[in-house]
This record gives structure tokens, sequence and C-alpha cells, in this order.
């Protein structure tokens, strides 16, 4: 059984960074694609990063490109999302999410994801 287990989250002043982490169980992490998603309050979850099984493919959005970094340990069946210059917009729970590759789509195929952790909320603010 596939489980996520976020953590690191908190409140940070705008400017700051903070590490997320996602524990994974249930499956070999270097056989499955994996994504970061956020929901900012009253808006929809979207997906924002991704590192695909083979690491040859890292997606990042516009919104995060430059300022967060995605990166896994196998060894620890742990993915890492480094997060730099945060903002306001920032602030929103963040879940990590995986399913194995597909064929016919990429990481950053975000429709594909159906197996999310519980989330971990971020605040940036002053």
């Amino acid at each position: 059984q596939v489980q996520l287990v976020e953590s690191g989250g908190g409140l940070v002043q705008p400017g700051g960074s903070l590490s997320l982490s996602c524990s994974t169980s249930g499956f070999t992490l270097d056989s499955y694609d994996i994504a970061w998603f956020r929901q900012a309050p009253g808006k929809e979850r979207v997906g924002v990063l991704c590192i695909g099984s083979s690491e040859r493919v890292v997606y990042y959005t516009d919104s995060v490109r430059g300022r967060f970094a995605v990166s896994r340990d196998s060894a620890k069946n742990t993915v890492f999302l480094q997060m730099n210059s945060l903002k306001p917009e920032d602030t929103a729970v963040y879940y990590c999410a995986a399913e194995p590759p597909r064929s016919s789509s990429t990481c950053a195929s975000w429709g594909k994801y159906f197996t999310f952790g519980q989330g971990t909320q971020v605040t940036v603010s002053s």
C-alpha cells in the first residue's frame, strides 16, 4: 500500500526558506513519478513541480521555477522540497503525490495522481 507522509511545514517570513519532506512507503521510490501539489485557501489543489522516476525529467511551474527544488533520497525513501525566496502567495497546504510512470505522460501530467499524503501547512507572513 502506497503511503506518503509530509512534514516540515510552518510559519516563515517573506524571503525565507523552508524544507519539506515526504516520507514514502509501500513502493520503490525510484520506480515512481513524484509530484508536489499545493492548495491555497479557497483554491483548488494544483501541481507545482515533479520529478520523474528516471530523474531525467524534473518539471517546475513558472510560479516556483528558480525558487523551489525537488530531490529524493532513495536510500531513505524520502522526497524533499526545498523552498527559497518564499512569498506570501506561496502560503498553502503542500502535498506530495506518487504514481507509476506512464509511457503516454510525464511526471507533470497532474491529473494522473490519485495518491496523496495528508499535507503540511506552509504559511508565509511577516
